[in-house]
């Protein structure tokens, strides 16, 4: 998630500066550092610094986990500071390639819906809400963006509701949020902010402060609660070198169906954004290292799960449908752990 705190307050170049030279220490965690200093340039003014930084992890020789992130970051950035054909172009790429993430979907579509591109919004979200969530019992979190983006450029195009606009109206309402998704996303509210009726001014305050509450619960949660898991062989290397961990692993089995009814489980309770992290021994190792913990210490285990989701390392549970299980098995999620 970009960072959000105003220029004034934070010395966004040195934040930017910090987050490049923790990049060059941990090569493994690049991609996520350097988005977030291209964030933070691109909140300084500097668009052509964080355009930059886009390209470089662009053509690196290293594999990104998530490309169409990158490009849908790079085209909104480049729109921003007048180079509209190379972000069309991008966005028609990235819309092309249709990627499974939601993410890049939300930011093509609400830079074409910043620009006045309402239909285009519309379609661009559409498109992203048909690959993702068509035969999809319950839409995980991480795709809640894409269904309140379409809701709100639907109300501002004034078209009929339909019923993934209905299932973002629920959505919102699970929140306990004080104020619909139809009053929120009402065009009629820009009129409020120049009227000279107290009460009308008093009910748009209230609105934007349920608006803010729900933006800084978002923030609040930018990385997903996150499982651990360990692919076979690290788990014996782990087991095998730290024999007090065996107890929270007799085998590689059933921690892999721990993880997932865990993850059930916490899904049943309403936790939102769920995820799972996965760790490696050398990295588990360095870890303790740095806590001045034994890595054999159990207590240790979820701290580290953590601190890989908050480097941005978790990938979203369940898998959108068709992906691969989450296990490494290399079956669809729907026909290993999903059955």
């Amino acid at each position: 998630m970009r960072p959000d705190t105003p220029a004034e307050n934070v010395d966004h170049p040195a934040e930017a500066a910090r987050l490049e030279r923790t990049a060059a220490r941990y090569p493994e965690d690049a991609e996520a550092l350097l988005l977030q200093a291209a964030a933070h340039l691109e909140l300084a003014g500097d668009r052509p610094a964080a355009t930059t930084l886009y390209d470089r992890l662009l053509s690196s020789a290293a594999t990104l986990e998530t490309p169409h992130l990158v490009r849908a970051l790079k085209a909104s950035n480049l729109w921003e500071y007048g180079h509209e054909a190379e972000a069309r172009a991008i966005i028609d790429g990235v819309r092309t390639a249709a990627p499974r993430d939601p993410a890049p979907w939300v930011i093509v579509a609400e830079s074409l819906e910043s620009h006045d591109e309402l239909e285009a919004a519309q379609e661009t979200f559409t498109e992203g809400a048909t690959l993702l969530l068509t035969d999809v019992p319950e839409p995980p979190y991480s795709t809640h963006p894409l269904l309140f983006g379409r809701h709100r450029v639907r109300r501002m195009l004034g078209v009929s509701h339909d019923e993934w606009d209905t299932l973002a109206d629920t959505l919102h309402s699970s929140h306990a949020s004080p104020v619909s998704l139809d009053e929120l996303h009402d065009p009629k509210r820009v009129w409020s902010l120049g009227s000279d009726n107290p009460a009308e001014l008093e009910a748009e305050i209230s609105r934007l402060r349920a608006e803010l509450g729900a933006y800084r619960e978002a923030l609040s949660r930018p990385f997903p609660v996150a499982v651990l898991h360990w692919p076979e062989g690290e788990l014996a290397e782990l087991v095998g070198a730290y024999e007090s961990l065996a107890v929270e692993y007799p085998s590689h089995e059933e921690h892999l169906a721990t993880i997932e009814a865990s993850l059930r489980e916490l899904a049943a309770s309403g936790t939102p954004n769920l995820g799972i992290v996965t760790g490696t021994v050398p990295s588990y190792e360095a870890f303790a290292a740095s806590e001045g913990a034994s890595p054999g210490d159990v207590e240790l285990l979820p701290q580290y799960a953590t601190t890989l989701a908050a480097r941005g390392r978790a990938v979203v549970w369940p898998p959108q449908r068709g992906a691969s299980c989450w296990c490494g098995s290399g079956r669809a999620y729907g026909e290993c752990h999903g059955s």
